[in-house]
């Protein structure tokens, strides 16, 4: 809308843990209602695919940008036949978004109907046939502006943050197995957690049974990533699957000594220099994590060093890049 866009954003749900909308931009609720809501699923779906389609009559839009999963194809589904462009937005693994023979012959046959594709990794693209790459371009996530502030007055503790959802995929464990391992070497030191998931109480279990509570914080979730991160020293990213991770990019722009697995599909990899800006371990190697926290907790010098390489990361993320970008795109889908 500040590049003279009017901007609606139409979502299926309304939850409780929701983003604020800027000024000046509409929200629809697309959902059906509960009155609305049979016993098929297919026709229930069906039903909001119509609903859809209400709206995009109504608001006429020069173009129609959906994100994730099936999102993806409903968008394609609702817009047939009304000339309006839909460009559709793979923000994982796309094995991981479309993982079955149903999702995979969907997105075969309705991905090519899209007037553009976003991706958030060069390996992202290998999953999708030649009809979808030929139109498809990989964008960078976009840096919140609390990062683009000065966080950091040159103060970092002795502090290992992890930040994301304490979910299988996220594998928060490892980094508190690997921590408790070699705690007693490093009586300085601590860990913290940033998030919540189903495996929060499970590792709150596993520091009262290593009697390490007063060295690993749980914070819960927090608008303020930004500063609840600015002092710690490394972060550490431990998932098994990725597209391209918010939460090491913000580490990064942050100046911190990163440590991240190597997961697909290759987020990690194209942010990650190995060695220069940051540490790439494999998926679920633990006694990797281990020598690479060992490394960066007795090594002050490359702590810094590697931080220092890792900010030169917001030259690619900043949001003025990153819109431009994505502006660019959305203008070049347009009908001719």
């Amino acid at each position: 809308h500040s590049c003279g866009y009017c901007v609606t954003i139409v979502t299926k749900l309304q939850e409780s843990d929701e983003y604020p909308v800027p000024d000046g931009v509409t929200r629809i609720l697309a959902d059906i209602t509960e009155d609305e809501i049979g016993k098929s699923r297919l026709l229930n779906l069906f039903r909001r695919i119509r609903k859809l389609r209400i709206i995009w009559k109504q608001l006429q839009p020069d173009h129609i940008v959906s994100f994730i999963k099936k999102n993806n194809f409903m968008a394609i589904v609702s817009a047939m036949g009304l000339h309006i462009p839909v460009i559709v937005s793979v923000r994982s693994n796309p094995t991981r978004e479309y993982p079955d023979r149903l999702t995979g012959f969907l997105v075969r046959i309705l991905f090519p109907r899209a007037a553009g594709v976003v991706l958030q990794t060069q390996a992202a693209k290998e999953y999708f046939p030649a009809s979808v790459r030929k139109k498809a371009v990989v964008l960078p996530n976009s840096i919140s502006p609390q990062f683009l502030r000065e966080q950091n007055d040159g103060i970092r503790e002795k502090e290992i943050v992890w930040v994301g959802r304490m979910d299988e995929n996220k594998n928060p464990t490892m980094l508190l197995q690997s921590f408790i391992e070699i705690a007693d070497r490093y009586p300085e030191w601590s860990l913290k957690y940033i998030g919540t998931g189903p495996l929060m109480e499970e590792m709150k279990q596993i520091c009262r049974q290593n009697a390490c509570e007063d060295r690993v914080t749980f914070m819960g979730r927090t608008d303020e990533v930004a500063q609840a991160i600015s002092r710690s020293s490394i972060f550490v990213l431990t998932s098994r699957q990725e597209g391209m991770p918010n939460a090491l990019i913000e580490a990064m722009v942050s100046g911190l000594a990163v440590i991240s697995t190597d997961c697909p599909c290759g987020g990690p990899a194209e942010l990650i220099d190995n060695g220069e800006n940051g540490i790439l371990i494999s998926v679920d190697d633990k006694e990797a994590l281990i020598d690479a926290l060992t490394e960066l907790m007795e090594r002050k010098e490359d702590r810094n060093r590697l931080g220092e390489n890792a900010k030169k990361l917001i030259r690619k993320v900043h949001p003025d890049v990153v819109n431009r970008s994505w502006l660019a795109y959305v203008e070049s889908t347009a009908l001719k």
